[in-house]
This record gives C-alpha cells, sequence and structure tokens, in this order.
C-alpha cells in the first residue's frame, strides 16, 4: 500500500512539474504583455471580427482579456461593460460559445505545445472554430429571431485586489490545488482500474472516439478534459504518451477536441452566469468539436494514404 501511494505521488509531482514549467513562465509573460496595454490592443483588432459575428465592438475587449488570461477576467470586464452596453441572450450565447472555445491561449498553448500539437495548429482550430461557431451561431439567431430577449447577468464577480503581489498569490493558490487535483485523478483512475470501470468507460465511449478518429487508449484522459479542462487533461496526456501507450495522431486529435470542448462543468457555469443559453455554449460547441476533429482525423488518412500511394524518391 505505502509502495503504491509513493508511486501515485511520483507520478503525480512529474506531470505537475512538467505542466508548472509550462504555465509559470507563460503567466508572467501575459501579465506583463497585460500590463503594458496588450489587452486593448488586441481588443482594437477585434473589433472587426465583432461584428461579424453580430456583437458590438465594445465587447471585444472581453474577448481580448479572455484570450490572454482566462474566463473570470473576461466575467469582470463583462459585468461593467453589460451596464452601458446591453446584450440579448443571443449575443450573450454568441460571445459564450466564442469564450469557452478560445480563452487562456497563451497558457493553454504552451500546454499543447508540450504534447506535440504546434502553435500554430492549436490557434487555427481554437480561434477558427470559435468564430465559425459564432458566425453560425449569429446566423441562426438572426434568420430565427430566437433568443432576443435582453440577457441577465446572474452574478457579478467582486472586486479584486489589482496588485500585483495578489495577482501573484492567486496564481500560487491555482497552482497549489492544480497538484491537488492531479492527485486525486491519478488516484481515482487507479481504483477505476481496478473495479473494472475503466474497461466500462471504454465500451460506452468507444462509438464517439471512433467516430472522431481517436483510439480508444486516449478514452480516460478525453473524459478527465471535457470534466476538468485541457491543462489537467494534457498533463496526464503527455504522462501516457511518455508510456508509449498513445499515438501522435491519437494525442493531436485529443488535443484538438479538448481544445474546443474542455473543462464542460466549471466553465460552462460561468458562461451561464453571464446570461447565455445552454444549447450554444455545451451542444453546439460539442457538436462543432465532434465534426471537427472527425474532420481532422479524415484530412490525415487521406495524407496517410498519399504518401503511402506516392512512388519512393
Amino acid at each position: 500500500m505505502a509502495a503504491a501511494v509513493k508511486r501515485l505521488f511520483h507520478d503525480a509531482f512529474s506531470s505537475y512539474l512538467v505542466l508548472i514549467r509550462l504555465m509559470i513562465p507563460a503567466l508572467i509573460i501575459v501579465k506583463a504583455l497585460d500590463m503594458m496595454g496588450g489587452t486593448q490592443f488586441l481588443a482594437m483588432l477585434l473589433e472587426p471580427v465583432m461584428q461579424l459575428v453580430g456583437l458590438p465592438a465594445e465587447v471585444g475587449i472581453v474577448w481580448a482579456a479572455v484570450l490572454l488570461t482566462n474566463i473570470y477576467t473576461g466575467l469582470a470586464l463583462f459585468a461593467d461593460l453589460s451596464f452601458d452596453t446591453p446584450l440579448t441572450i443571443a449575443q450573450v450565447s454568441v460571445l459564450g460559445t466564442m469564450i469557452l472555445m478560445a480563452h487562456a491561449l497563451p497558457v493553454e498553448g504552451a500546454v499543447a505545445k508540450a504534447t506535440g500539437v504546434p502553435w500554430r495548429a492549436t490557434l487555427m482550430i481554437r480561434l477558427g472554430g470559435a468564430l465559425f461557431t459564432g458566425a453560425l451561431l449569429n446566423v441562426v439567431y438572426s434568420a430565427t429571431g430566437s433568443l432576443q430577449e435582453p440577457a441577465a447577468m446572474l452574478w457579478r464577480p467582486e472586486v479584486t485586489d489589482p496588485t500585483l503581489a495578489a495577482w501573484a498569490i492567486n496564481q500560487l493558490k491555482a497552482l497549489a490545488v492544480m497538484f491537488a487535483v492531479i492527485v486525486a485523478l491519478m488516484a481515482l483512475l487507479r481504483i477505476l482500474k481496478v473495479l473494472g470501470i475503466e474497461r466500462l468507460m471504454h465500451s460506452m465511449l468507444a462509438p464517439l472516439l471512433r467516430l472522431i478518429g481517436i483510439g480508444r487508449e486516449a478514452s480516460n484522459v478525453t473524459i478527465i478534459g471535457i470534466t476538468l479542462g485541457l491543462s489537467i487533461g494534457a498533463g496526464l496526456l503527455i504522462r501516457e504518451a511518455q508510456t508509449g501507450k498513445l499515438s501522435r495522431r491519437d494525442i493531436f486529435l485529443t488535443m484538438a477536441f479538448l481544445g474546443l470542448c474542455h473543462s464542460i462543468i466549471e466553465d460552462t457555469l460561468l458562461i451561464i452566469l453571464m446570461g447565455a443559453d445552454l444549447s450554444a455554449i455545451v451542444w453546439t460547441r460539442l457538436a462543432v468539436a465532434i465534426i471537427v476533429t472527425a474532420l481532422l482525423a479524415r484530412i490525415g488518412r487521406l495524407i496517410t494514404m498519399r504518401e503511402a500511394d506516392s512512388p519512393a524518391s
């Protein structure tokens, strides 16, 4: 028993070290960029994009902040903005879905890079997926006239201490919680394997994973990423990749899927508090993630077949 616990903490700490080595520099760089006006500059660049998805230009600052930092920062900005720029439920649903698909890109992009997914691919999948889904939802809502009632924000975050010291303390707390979550998840996975539940989960997920081209070996990581978040899911994915259980193809497709649809519990609840509609931020997001991943798998197979058929040089 003692040996099993020791091994558990060793494995968890190894995964945790990989994550914090990536996340801490990214967090510092993002904070420095924000202090130098990076968020405002990005918001200015996003103004034409906001019009494309049917949102006021002023809303660009919210998505810009989320792209660089996290959803909580976006919530705080949105709370202030909603007083002067009231939005409909349809507009909040569009914004919320885009936020869920593309946020914290410097940190989560660095984590994805550690799994072998290039920055270029991460940005194309997540930003492209967010913009496509936002534009699609806008077309549907405009054509049907649905969800045009004024949105009501259900919760407004408290004003936080803006000092650098307070920011650093909050980040350290978040990183400490992440280690505890990783230990708990690894322990749970071991228990599920002993009880045979892991095999049942594989069987239940097999049709969906087969549809989007992901091997069954990645099912546990996919479940964890969908429910708890991309960073934690990627941490375990890196661990699995090091053991040689997952192919590069499975890793890429898993990260593509999780990039568009992860943390479906916590993040979704945060966006619901903004006044978004559940059908957009859960079901539409999940459907787009499935379709995009399946297309990427199909494209990958076609490229492989062409390379196999081409004559040797």
